[in-house]
């Protein structure tokens, strides 16, 4: 295997770093892509920034309004267990 081609770029005088194309495209990184920059003892690590902030369940739990009453775990249990019937005999 082959070793890859060192790549050069020039930082700009407002700090910018023009990525060459072909990682661009190796990448898919088109303009707007928001990159996650991380300093490591090798050097810098870009990374594609994720499209939403990580979330936990505690985080979101509760933010759908629901009106009605609650349902009992006896009534969730028969609720799974006819669907898994429901699934089963189906095939």
């Amino acid at each position: 295997m082959s070793k890859p081609e060192k790549l050069t770029t020039t930082i700009s005088t407002k700090g910018q770093v023009i990525l060459p194309k072909t990682i661009r495209q190796h990448r898919d990184w088109g303009a707007g892509t928001r990159l996650t920059v991380e300093e490591t003892a090798d050097g810098v690590l870009l990374k594609r920034a994720p499209a939403f902030a990580p979330t936990t369940s505690e985080d979101v739990f509760g933010m759908l309004p629901f009106r009605e009453k609650s349902k009992t775990l006896e009534e969730m249990d028969e609720a799974i267990l006819a669907e898994a019937h429901r699934h089963h005999d189906r095939d």
